[in-house]
């Protein structure tokens, strides 16, 4: 809305976007609080607006993806993960615990670093028969690592012999994804 007494609100909107070689409006999905007021002209009140924004905005993309989300379909489960994850600056793991109608049993797990024992302890406690494994590439580069194909690779032989099924794993980039089901791994 307002600049600062050197830059008009256009001006200071384009000194945010293009630092540190940044060159389009997602680029503030990256800044932290105390990255965005360094900016002369930014307090706290103009830093928690710019951040609500891009939280609506992930919210909004959710919302609307979860009344076409099925989870047969990678596409969907893709759309539905896409804006909260592909900003991450860090890796995560989301796992969506499913029960015979393919809905989710319960909230999902969201953690860095996993084992696959943790994934299938919370799996029985939740009565689930299916998973869905998704994760991001701060990269953004979707296409499978070798580590995360072992990986995917060990997840599934562990579910087979508790009778879990692993429905898919969806590795998020920018703007796009890799569905391991899809590449034949799974």
């Amino acid at each position: 809305r307002t600049g600062n007494r050197e830059l008009n609100s256009m001006e200071l909107a384009r000194t945010i976007i293009t630092k540190e070689n940044k060159t389009d409006i997602l680029s503030i999905m990256h800044y932290t609080f105390e990255e965005l007021t360094s900016f002369k002209g930014i307090g706290t009140v103009k830093a928690i607006q710019i951040m609500c924004i891009g939280e609506l905005s992930k919210r909004i993309a959710c919302t609307n993806a979860i009344h076409k989300l099925d989870f047969s379909r990678p596409d969907t489960i893709a759309r539905y993960y896409m804006e909260s994850m592909r900003h991450k600056e860090k890796e995560e793991l989301v796992v969506a615990y499913l029960d015979t109608n393919m809905m989710i049993t319960s909230g999902t797990i969201n953690q860095s670093l996993f084992s696959i024992r943790e994934i299938f302890v919370q799996a029985l406690r939740l009565n689930a028969v299916n998973i869905v494994i998704v994760h991001n590439h701060p990269s953004g580069n979707s296409e499978p690592s070798k580590d995360d194909i072992i990986s995917t690779k060990k997840i599934c032989e562990a579910g087979q012999l508790i009778g879990i099924t692993v429905l898919d794993h969806i590795i998020i980039g920018d703007k796009s994804f890799t569905s391991l089901n899809a590449l034949g791994i799974i």
